[in-house]
């Protein structure tokens, strides 16, 4: 068994694989659950990778369902304790909502990366100081403190893109986000610029969403999928709410999700006329 991406996906991986043993084997979550003194719902949090592993509870399901090879047993019990260790983000848990850390955890561990936006340019992509003013607005009451908690961890996010092995980051924006004064002219100046910059990354491609293509198959919000190099993860969309998010992996919600986002590539501009596009912006900037 590999160990693959962050503690997130060996946490998928571990319950994705607990749960075959227990369907194997025509058992009940709620019996699961009686095996572990637990609840139902927490097999359910278990499967899914919502929680971390006990390696008491490891070893009686196991037990329970049948898996007599040794090396089977420890391979998993090791990658159960491997998904139990923090990620870097966990640091910043102080101003980081617990959904958002989940979705932090597969970003790092996608090797594609497909998003789409209507409102702000996604945060992979965000200057410092852009990424200030949109903290600042969202949370008009905190402290500068943590306000810089959050840009330093928004700047620190966007390392996937320079690293040695960085993800295919594909994103989609309405050409509104490049027109919404975000910290004023001076930043927004700035952030174009960036957004040039970025655009001679290998791993990266961004087109815009023009005003003038009218209505278009996006118009029901913001979104991202996520792949993953693993096979045995399927992809994951994620949609982002004030207060919360959804986490999508059915098949048919990922394949409605999907076709919108190949849509939206087909008729938002071309890469390079995006980047005419940009041009332009700064040159009347």
């Amino acid at each position: 068994m590999t160990t693959p991406g962050g503690p997130t996906v060996r946490r998928i991986l571990v319950g994705a694989q607990l749960r075959r043993l227990r369907e194997s084997k025509n058992l009940t979550r709620e019996a699961a659950g009686y095996r572990i003194r637990a609840s139902e719902s927490k097999i359910s949090r278990l499967e899914l990778g919502r929680v971390g592993f006990k390696d008491r509870d490891i070893a009686d399901l196991l037990e329970y369902y049948g898996v007599e090879d040794e090396a089977q047993r420890e391979a998993l019990v090791a990658l159960a304790r491997e998904a139990n260790a923090p990620g870097w983000w966990h640091s910043y848990d102080d101003v980081l909502p617990n959904w958002f850390e989940t979705f932090v955890g597969l970003e790092e561990a996608a090797s594609l990366i497909r998003s789409y936006e209507i409102q702000l340019l996604p945060g992979l992509l965000q200057t410092e100081a852009y990424a200030r003013a949109v903290v600042s607005a969202g949370a008009p009451t905190a402290a500068v403190a943590e306000v810089e908690r959050r840009v330093n961890f928004r700047v620190k996010r966007q390392g996937i893109l320079r690293r040695d092995d960085p993800p295919h980051f594909w994103a989609v924006i309405d050409e509104a986000t490049l027109h919404r004064p975000i910290g004023g002219a001076k930043v927004m100046r700035e952030q174009i610029e960036h957004l040039l910059d970025l655009m001679t990354l290998p791993n990266v491609t961004l087109q815009v969403m023009p005003f003038r293509f009218g209505g278009h198959v996006g118009e029901a919000g913001a979104f991202t999928i996520l792949r993953f190099p693993e096979p045995e993860l399927p992809d994951t969309v994620y949609v982002e709410h004030l207060t919360s998010a959804h986490y999508l992996d059915k098949p048919d919600h990922v394949e409605r999700y999907a076709q919108t986002m190949e849509r939206l590539t087909v008729d938002s501009q071309p890469p390079d006329m995006t980047r005419r596009t940009l041009q332009k912006i700064l040159a009347q900037a």
